[in-house]
């Protein structure tokens, strides 16, 4: 069966013989749906979406509730992006961005099995019809495409693709995992419901092809490193400067403190317990030295045994302060009022040029703290 987006193909033939060069219809088959989920796999997905996933892409998955998250009902996403383009992101994460890997491999909290039923629950969710995409590389001229993007996709992806308030096309997780077409699509469609509009009727079909391309080539010469999974901290270990005194931060709002004055803390070794609220797998990869991952959608009565409510506590996120927010919100209705928020985040914390320890790749730290 095919699966015809734009106008009808009696229209397109009487234009076709008067304007060969603007027709753009894009036609694709459509895939038989995936495996159906049974009542009870969906339930643990709706709840496993609801736990970990609704901070930031909504509780109805609309997007945007947080850090600009991305919708997870847009059609064109949704049509396009079952199942891989869907699973890889939400298993191994985002490099560089607040999009952690929620896979048992990496750190995450759920199984491959979790994974892919979420997957399936999101595509039963949206009711789309998949499109069978091609996965040849899409032709084009980088340097017309790179003119094109300063032109109409820098506001919202950044100058460099970094992403500002539209997601990072740039990233090499995310090109390492998308296709060409994958990317046309939805530049020529946009996501709808979204603020990522269509550009099929704006660019023509060849400038959306350069588009394309200059985006591909930023995935020349990167490079993901692999993790290797350090221990978890012990209680223990979850006072930073057990003996060192308390620190008198001078918060704002009463909840935030500023990079500068946590790092002068950490240098002046005053006493504390550090939260890294984001999903166990990039504390894994980068974190404040001394940070226990104590993950937003975490069991309180768990995660919270160990930790004195006489001792200050700083907890940080990279959305940059979501996670964080509702995680000293939970901990201040349980009694523990020693407790702020870092303002800026760790990738403000980072782009400050404050140090982190990066997990147990190729031995590196940059750590300057001494325990």
């Amino acid at each position: 069966m095919l699966k015809t987006i734009g106008l009808s193909a009696t229209i397109l033939g009487i234009i076709s013989l008067t304007f060969p060069s603007i027709i753009n219809a894009e036609e694709y088959e459509t895939l038989p749906p995936p495996r159906k989920l049974t009542v009870e796999q969906s339930q643990r997905a709706e709840a496993n979406y609801q736990k970990y996933c609704a901070l930031c892409h909504g509780a109805d998955r609309q997007g945007h509730a947080n850090d600009h998250a991305p919708s997870l009902r847009s059609k064109s996403l949704m049509e396009s992006g079952v199942a891989h383009q869907i699973l890889r992101p939400m298993s191994y994460g985002r490099t560089g961005t607040a999009m952690g890997g929620y896979l048992d491999e990496v750190g995450g909290p759920m199984t491959l099995d979790e994974t892919w039923d979420l997957t399936y629950w999101l595509y039963e969710q949206a009711g789309f019809e998949r499109l069978k995409m091609s996965t040849n590389p899409v032709k084009g001229d980088i340097k017309r495409g790179a003119q094109v993007y300063q032109e109409n996709c820098i506001e919202c992806h950044g100058v460099n693709g970094e992403g500002v308030t539209g997601p990072a096309l740039a990233n090499p997780s995310a090109l390492a995992h998308n296709t060409d077409e994958f990317i046309r699509h939805a530049i020529r469609n946009g996501r709808q419901q979204t603020p990522m509009p269509a550009f099929k009727d704006k660019l023509s079909a060849q400038d959306i092809d350069n588009v394309t391309a200059f985006l591909r080539s930023k995935a020349s010469g990167g490079q993901i490193a692999k993790t290797v999974l350090r221990e978890l901290p012990t209680q223990d270990q979850y006072i930073v400067n057990p003996e060192g005194q308390d620190p008198d931060f001078d918060l704002s709002e009463n909840m935030y403190v500023s990079s500068k004055d946590l790092h002068q803390a950490l240098k002046s070794k005053k006493r504390m317990v550090l939260l890294d609220t984001r999903v166990t797998s990039v504390w894994q990869t980068a974190h404040i030295e001394g940070s226990i991952p104590f993950p937003y959608y975490a069991d309180l009565d768990e995660t919270v045994a160990g930790i004195p409510k006489d001792v200050q506590i700083v907890a940080y996120c990279s959305c940059p302060r979501a996670a964080a927010d509702y995680t000293i919100n939970k901990l201040r209705r349980r009694g523990y009022t020693r407790t702020a928020v870092l303002w800026e985040g760790i990738f403000g914390w980072m782009n400050q040029g404050y140090p982190v320890m990066r997990g147990d790749i190729d031995g590196a730290s940059d750590s300057s703290y001494s325990h």
